[in-house]
């Protein structure tokens, strides 16, 4: 059987999706075109470029991106299945040609429709349509799959080294809740980690923020992991879908401080285990939260947001 995903995964979240694949013994292929750079001929080149973005709407760079793809596709050849990750990026006519490759042609959406629309793609391209947002699903004629847990799962622990709240995000429109709960965490002496990641450091930040201008990948995060007792999550404006941090939290059996009011839906969802913040309250943490050890998941449930269920279904595998 031959699989080929095609994401741009510059997270390095997908290739877990190629890693499980290869586990079934699945021929599965990435085509990771986060890794794909088009470089100008010349000066001229890059002045017409943006004439044309400017004027006729049209990137030269996204139509190499895009001719990429289908070339690589072609090189490929035909596939039992093809999973697009994040379909927006490219247009309806090279999806088309990528279409031609595959009698199973799979999409799966992990920013919102509202944030990143489709609208264009919905019908007459995929076979199938995934979404991790709940308003996504109740909207168009998606099916529901959430984000996966791809580590693997630890022992629960009462204590670790480092009690702290641990948080790493890019600097965006969470960033002002995110500096609020930093000062109230100080003066209330609990101890937390927070890594933001940016362009330009903010001006105005409590000092116990660590700045970074590189991204920071999963396998940078080991020890963080395993160092905090509490994940933090902040969503972000138009999403209603769990981010990674959230199936992190569950493989290293971590409570979860989030702002996500959705996660109340989902089966695994336990007051003890995770504290919902309400971004226009004024902020208050119940110490007990804080002091109280987490409750494991059932197993049913616990496998139920693995790779393993995650891979199965979407490509609908034994």
């Amino acid at each position: 059987m031959k699989i080929c995903v095609i994401s741009f995964d510059s997270t390095y979240y997908d290739h877990y999706i190629i890693l499980e694949l290869k586990r079934r013994n699945i021929e599965a292929t990435h085509i990771d075109a986060s890794k794909y750079k088009y470089e100008y001929t010349s000066l001229l080149d890059k002045i017409g470029n943006t004439f044309t973005k400017v004027v006729l709407k049209k990137n030269k760079k996204d139509e190499a991106l895009e001719n990429y793809i289908a070339n690589q596709m072609q090189t490929l050849g035909p596939q039992d299945a093809i999973l697009f990750i994040r379909p927006d990026k490219i247009s309806r006519k090279t999806h088309l040609e990528i279409k031609k490759l595959t009698s199973n042609y799979i999409a799966y959406i992990y920013d919102s429709c509202r944030r990143f629309p489709i609208d264009h793609l919905i019908t007459g391209v995929f076979d199938r349509i995934f979404s991790f947002d709940l308003n996504d699903i109740k909207q168009y004629p998606f099916q529901f799959v959430s984000n996966y847990i791809y580590l693997k799962k630890r022992e629960s622990r009462s204590n670790t080294s480092n009690e702290n709240i641990f948080i790493v995000i890019s600097i965006d429109e969470r960033f002002e809740f995110l500096n609020k709960l930093a000062d109230y965490l100080s003066e209330h002496t609990i101890p937390f980690q927070f890594k933001i990641f940016g362009k330009k450091a903010p001006k105005k930040r409590n000092e116990k923020l660590i700045f970074s201008k590189t991204l920071f990948l999963p396998e940078d995060l080991t020890a963080d992991f395993e160092n905090s007792k509490i994940f933090l999550d902040l969503i972000r404006r138009d999403h209603n879908g769990l981010s990674f941090r959230i199936f992190e939290a569950l493989a290293m059996q971590r409570k979860i401080i989030t702002t996500n009011q959705s996660i109340r839906e989902y089966d695994f969802y336990n007051p003890n285990n995770i504290l919902i913040l309400d971004e226009t309250a004024a902020l208050n943490i119940d110490p007990q939260f804080l002091n109280t050890p987490y409750e494991p998941l059932p197993e049913t449930i616990y496998h139920k947001y693995t790779i393993e269920n995650w891979v199965k279904t979407v490509f609908d595998l034994e």
